[in-house]
């Protein structure tokens, strides 16, 4: 890969501090380092690095990972430290996944499935978290909700219209497109399939047919613009397609359906009061298709060197499962009454990886927002993956109006970074903002736990804040006396500055991170805490 730009220096606190915990053992910094004398990683990440990449160490592995590894090697050693517990509001999490099932929270003071509310929180036999969706899945994008109402005097319901109407042509659009795709490459497949014998054909016997018939000369030209297009086979380009063409489908039929009745509790979700309690205790994914709560809760707490899988970023961590955010647009009623779940149960972090551009209840989500500020509860949020400056487009869960002062000092705003050290260092997909996006982290191509004992890389923000939301659980268990504001600045005041420029938007402009996020910062574990230890003397 060519940089473009030289490297920047490797920020590291020089002196040595006391660790503040346990048997008098010591964090030392080591000094200074310029990276600009370590070599650049031009050679593509071999399988063990991309899986492990966000735990690597820029100094050591020239990958702008977040040091998890040295810190465990070089700081915490065996330091267990004190139990934390992490609330994953987010999608289903599979709590019987084999790299999970081992670091799930239990109410221990609720006797299960006895159909009482043993510990008179509101909710019945919660086990292991909620779930706020019942048995609903599929839900409505919000300003579709908006406008499926029908009040045309509703705030931004012009703009949630034009919106609706632009949507909907573009996705209309590229479902006429992927099913052409989708059609012509299973052809040309059944067709190399037929002349070859076997569907395992390779490139090179593919390049080497020469042949009068028209029909298989079509399909070898298909065939070779897939293999110029980085697909190894004819076979996985099937399955991408096959994927872009289900996912347009759940946009066209879930997401902009004006007509969906997706929710299924029973409630009014414009009235906070209503029906409290609703839902179910059952946090698990109702399909396997419905990964993201779970390989968000891996990235912060597969069992650590289980020989299974992979490793989260925290030990010493109980994943409490919320179950919130459907396939579409969350609730803000559902939000706000899982932060508050999840701070009434005992989250000392929150996770947060959801998002969307209208919110009609924005208020009740601040509202739960404070409400963890107030218990000492830290709550990490995703800033979304619509290359977006979200100090200018809309976006929510938000702890402030537009760019106006923040209502508590709790909240930790994360974009997203790719494993390519240099100017694309930045995910082309991630939001940015000089005022809403506090620093960035780990997000492209990030391996972790799926439904049924997989495992798979995903990208997002929604990658990135749970990599974030680990490391803030590593500094609350090592250092238990620091409250959620003082984790919060412990991981912004010690993130790695990147001077050079990084291209970052839709329109492929080149800014420094200091002009995109308040700290210019990319997050490092390592540095996190030996700051927090400082902090805690």
């Amino acid at each position: 890969m060519k940089h473009i730009f030289k490297p920047f220096i490797y920020s590291i606190f020089a002196a040595s501090i006391l660790f503040a915990c346990g048997g008098g053992s010591s964090f030392v910094s080591t000094p200074i380092e310029n990276i600009d004398t370590s070599p650049i990683k031009e050679k593509e990440l071999t399988t063990t690095e991309l899986n492990s990449w966000s735990h690597l160490d820029l100094a050591k592995d020239t990958i702008p990972g977040m040091s998890v590894d040295r810190a465990y090697s070089e700081l915490i050693k065996n330091k267990k430290g004190k139990t934390v517990i992490v609330a994953i509001v987010d999608s289903g999490v599979d709590i019987d996944h084999e790299d999970l099932n081992g670091v799930i929270w239990t109410n221990k003071d609720e006797t299960p499935n006895n159909g009482k509310d043993d510990d008179n929180n509101g909710y019945v036999d919660d086990i292991h978290g909620w779930n706020f969706l019942g048995d609903g899945y599929d839900e409505q994008l919000e300003y579709v909700r908006l406008i499926a109402a029908g009040d045309k005097n509703a705030p931004r319901y012009d703009e949630a219209e034009a919106l609706y109407n632009s949507e909907y042509q573009k996705w209309l659009g590229r479902k006429t497109q992927y099913d052409q795709i989708y059609q012509q490459i299973t052809v040309a497949n059944d067709v190399l399939t037929k002349h070859f014998g076997k569907s395992d054909y390779t490139k090179a016997e593919v390049a080497a047919i020469k042949s009068d018939d028209e029909e298989l000369m079509q399909a070898v030209q298909v065939a070779q613009f897939i293999y110029g297009n980085n697909m190894d086979s004819m076979a996985i380009a099937i399955e991408e397609i096959k994927g872009g063409v289900e996912s347009i489908n759940d946009r066209l039929n879930a997401d902009l359906n004006k007509d969906l009745k997706g929710r299924k509790t029973g409630d009014d979700p414009n009235d906070f009061d209503d029906k409290p309690g609703y839902g179910n205790n059952n946090p698990r994914p109702s399909t396997k298709s419905e990964s993201h709560g779970t390989h968000v809760a891996g990235i912060v707490a597969a069992e650590r060197n289980n020989g299974k899988g992979m490793n989260g970023i925290a030990s010493n961590v109980e994943i409490m499962a919320v179950r919130t955010v459907p396939n579409g647009d969350e609730y803000d009623k559902d939000v706000a009454k899982a932060i508050r779940y999840a701070v009434d149960n005992g989250a000392k972090v929150i996770n947060g990886s959801f998002g969307k551009s209208f919110s009609p209840h924005s208020d009740w989500v601040r509202d739960a927002i404070k409400y963890a500020a107030e218990n000492d509860v830290l709550f990490v949020h995703a800033a979304g993956n619509d290359s977006d400056d979200i100090d200018v487009a809309s976006n929510y869960p938000n702890d402030a109006i537009g760019t106006g002062p923040e209502i508590s000092d709790n909240v930790i705003t994360v974009g997203a970074l790719a494993p390519n050290y240099g100017s694309s260092m930045v995910s082309s997909f991630s939001n940015y903002g000089l005022v809403n996006v506090d620093v960035f982290a780990p997000g492209t191509d990030i391996y972790s736990t799926m439904p049924e004992n997989e495992y798979d890389l995903n990208s997002g923000t929604s990658m990135a804040a749970p990599n974030v939301a680990g490391v803030a659980a590593m500094i609350r268990s090592q250092f238990p006396s620091l409250n959620a504001s003082q984790v919060k600045k412990a991981i912004l005041d010690s993130g790695l500055p990147i001077q050079a420029e990084v291209v970052i938007g839709k329109d492929k402009e080149s800014k420094s991170l200091s002009e995109i996020s308040k700290t210019g910062r990319i997050v490092n574990a390592y540095n996190a805490l030996i700051l927090a230890a400082k902090m805690a003397n």
